[in-house]
């Protein structure tokens, strides 16, 4: 029992941190954006600023998502849940973006379906160890 609750522990431990790091690289990323950095906004070619804004300010969810996680809270679970729920809206919106013949970038729709992997991973993982009834 104990092997079980120490893999857990491991596993939820190792996905907060994935979430911090995931968190704090989409704050800078969209932060560079955002705060008008020449360089980064060259870079960042024909970005659509909706998808800009939420994925900067959903970097500061993923944070408290993964502290939530590292320390255990069923509250976390939840958040992670609410996050891969708005990041998918979010992907919604930016394919009818597409749809109706706005400019966009190529990795743009590759990070959305990679950060939609993640906390559809993170979510799922999290809601089973976290949510589950204690017997």
């Amino acid at each position: 029992m104990n092997t079980v609750k120490q893999s857990r522990g491991w596993l939820i431990s190792s996905l907060s941190i994935v979430a911090i790091l995931f968190g704090l690289m989409t704050i800078k990323e969209g932060g560079a954006v955002l705060l008008g950095s020449e360089a980064a906004v060259a870079s960042a070619g024909n970005y659509v600023p909706f998808v800009l804004w939420f994925n900067f300010l959903s970097g500061f969810a993923y944070i408290a998502a993964g502290v939530g996680l590292w320390l255990q809270k069923r509250w976390a679970a939840w958040l992670a849940v609410a996050i891969v729920a708005a990041i998918a809206l979010t992907f919604a919106a930016f394919g009818l973006h597409i749809n109706s013949g706005g400019a966009y970038e190529q990795r743009t729709v590759i990070a959305m379906s990679m950060r939609t992997v993640v906390w559809l991973v993170i979510a799922g993982i999290t809601t089973q160890v976290l949510l589950r009834k204690r017997a």
